[in-house]
């Protein structure tokens, strides 16, 4: 049977955790396949809420095998925190296989992270300092340690020694830091969080393909969104892998056809954290209403997010991008008190008309976005549970994008609870 992804359309923080949730009671096996703790997933069950960063969203369930993909790069001691504190909610835990492929997120990659934001200034791209970026740089100049290797510590030790002679030479003659010993950091990785991974470590790849084979029902979870994502995103103010459909394939082992349907995740308005551009950005009192109104902070680092009207453009360049089949329209109820409501459907530079993202990065920052006004319909959402039952504006304002992005909207969030959605018929 293949398998589902689910991916956001936008900068991130578009409810994927709500979504993959919904989506995974009808599930087997849930898997995430890129990034790291970079990433926050919020989802609230029976009022209390779960924050996820590297636990696949489908844990909740107790039929789910949770899956963390060889794409993913992961943070040991941040793993078992998460699954201690999962754990002591009464989640059962036992069900996690974490690849031996994965990348693991070492102490030099956080301390280089923070010292590289701090020396670029105001050019600096807004990571989380979290070691994301220089793990992921590290497995492409074939130098990272993985998971598998805590499993052998006379290989850990070789392979440690060896990058962290350049690692201290980066941070002594760079940065002016101390060094970062190798007994340190192996009296932490293999004595103490070592034999508490060991036993989730498994063949992913064989475990994805023996459940599909077997008639099994897979989603594929990714983190970030379509334009943080490394090659199509806003470039360079972007993470360093890759959460479009296609890194699904890559991220988890499997391949292109075993992908049926692709699930695209968007806010009913947009946000992004960090630098970079972002046409449809809003100041002032309206900006700080969405921000209030949607709980507009990271669920990891608590930063604030910019908000803007949605952006139909990107939304449109991310369906070809994905290949979206369909797409879950989350937090509508967030625009229940404004009396009109706008929609970037184009952008112009220089006297052109774009439907799509220009290529060049000097045009993007420099567009002026064509929107549309819609009205609202000043009314609470969350109560609804048909999507019949909304007012005729909202029923309005979601047609309309169905129609500007040229995808089926299958799902449409109308407050922060699992059960809060309703589906256009």
């Amino acid at each position: 049977m293949p398998a589902t992804v689910v991916v956001g359309t936008q900068w991130g923080d578009e409810g994927k955790g709500k979504l993959t949730d919904l989506l995974a009671r009808d599930m087997d096996m849930v898997v995430r396949y890129q990034g790291g703790h970079n990433a926050g997933h919020r989802i609230v069950v029976e009022g209390e809420a779960f924050a996820l960063q590297l636990v696949p969203s489908g844990v909740l369930y107790p039929h789910i095998t949770p899956v963390i993909g060889n794409g993913v790069v992961v943070d040991p001691g941040v793993l078992l925190t998460e699954l201690d504190t999962l754990a002591a909610k009464g989640v059962d835990v036992s069900r996690v296989v974490v690849s031996g492929n994965a990348h693991l997120i070492m102490p030099y990659h956080q301390e280089i992270d923070r010292l590289t934001e701090r020396f670029l200034g105001k050019n600096a791209l807004g990571t989380t300092k979290r070691g994301i970026g220089p793990t992921y740089a590290d497995k492409s100049a074939r130098v990272g340690l993985r998971v598998q290797d805590l499993l052998d510590p006379k290989i850990f030790r070789q392979k440690l020694e060896i990058v962290l002679h350049e690692k201290n030479l980066i941070l002594n003659k760079i940065y002016n830091r101390p060094s970062i010993t190798l007994d340190s950091i192996c009296e932490k990785y293999l004595d103490e969080l070592a034999p508490r991974i060991a036993p989730m470590v498994g063949d992913t790849v064989g475990l994805v393909h023996d459940a599909l084979a077997s008639g099994q029902r897979l989603l594929l979870e990714g983190a970030q969104a379509t334009f943080l994502d490394l090659d199509h995103g806003t470039y360079p103010f972007v993470t360093s892998s890759n959460p479009v459909a296609g890194g699904a394939c890559t991220g988890s082992g499997l391949g292109p056809r075993d992908l049926s349907d692709i699930v695209g995740i968007a806010k009913a308005y947009i946000t992004r954290v960090g630098a970079g551009p972002f046409p449809t950005e809003l100041d002032g009192e309206l900006g700080d209403l969405l921000v209030d109104r949607g709980h507009e902070y990271g669920t990891n680092t608590g930063r604030r997010r910019r908000v803007g009207w949605f952006d139909a453009v990107m939304a449109r360049q991310a369906a070809r991008l994905n290949s979206l089949t369909e797409i879950a329209l989350t937090k509508l109820d967030v625009l229940d008190t404004l009396d009109e409501i706008k929609v970037c459907v184009g952008y112009e530079a220089d006297g052109v008309r774009y439907d799509f993202p220009p290529y060049h990065q000097s045009v993007l920052h420099d567009v002026t976005p064509i929107y549309e006004t819609l009205p609202g319909w000043q009314s609470d959402l969350t109560s609804f549970t048909s999507f019949d039952q909304l007012p005729q504006a909202a029923r309005d304002y979601v047609a309309f994008l169905q129609d500007t992005i040229g995808v089926r909207i299958s799902v449409v969030g109308v407050g922060p609870g699992r059960e809060q959605f309703v589906r256009p018929s």
